[in-house]
């Protein structure tokens, strides 16, 4: 049994998307909370860094794709190392951004003040049509970080639509990438082996022969263990 101490609501609404909360924890700083779900704290600066490579990347001079992180987290701790350029698509929820600017500033600092900077970039439309897009014209990254959703808990995944995106989202990923890029993305709780099992092995059915790596790593406001790989090609 986990009970969180929170002692505010910040915000509350629907977006045409999903229902939007920013609560307050007295331990946690302020939490953005996506359809019930806990995204973000404000004491999560470890999942940032996480899926990031856990400082073991260098970022300068590099072009990096970040798929879904509308806290601006990632955003803003990649901008700080002085990448070429990041190309930002936060999928379809412009609301999430302007919560965040607003609510999660100790997160995402004044990187989501502006859609445009000196090095980023963020466009607020569906990844996917996107992501086909740049397969097609041979665009590719150093880096791509996909901060979209967490590994389904389903393991049905014949059954289950958020695989069949997953798998989709992870195969435009790999053939953007490239040959010597890294891509970063959450896996879920260290205690779903068997849903993180099914992850791995999606991993070895992709048009481009991979291998991978994983991280397990204590992220604060979510009071568990949560998992991050890091994938490669051969």
């Amino acid at each position: 049994m986990i009970e969180y101490d929170i002692d505010h609501v910040l915000y509350d609404k629907d977006s045409a998307y999903q229902n939007i909360k920013i609560l307050h924890s007295k331990q946690f700083g302020n939490i953005l909370v996506l359809n019930g779900d806990i995204n973000l704290g404000e004491s999560d600066l470890a999942y940032t860094q996480a899926i990031m490579g856990s400082g073991r990347e260098n970022y300068e001079g590099k072009e990096i794709l970040i798929l879904g992180g509308g806290d601006g987290g990632i955003l803003a701790e990649t901008v700080k190392l002085k990448p070429k350029m990041i190309t930002m698509h936060l999928h379809i929820d412009q609301a999430v951004i302007d919560c965040c600017r607003q609510h999660m500033r100790k997160t995402c600092g004044d990187v989501l003040d502006s859609l445009t900077g000196e090095c980023y970039q963020v466009l607020v439309e569906d990844c996917v049509p996107v992501l086909k897009k740049y397969v097609e014209e041979g665009r590719t990254f150093d880096y791509v970080i996909n901060d979209l959703t967490a590994v389904p808990i389903s393991t049905a995944p014949e059954e289950d639509s958020t695989w069949e995106f997953l798998r989709l989202i992870l195969d435009l990923s790999i053939k953007v990438m490239r040959p010597s890029g890294k891509y970063f993305t959450q896996g879920n709780c260290a205690n779903l082996t068997e849903a993180l099992s099914l992850y791995e092995e999606q991993l070895e059915k992709l048009s481009s022969p991979v291998d991978f790596s994983k991280e397990v790593v204590c992220v604060p406001s979510y009071m568990e263990l949560w998992v991050f790989y890091s994938v490669w090609k051969k």
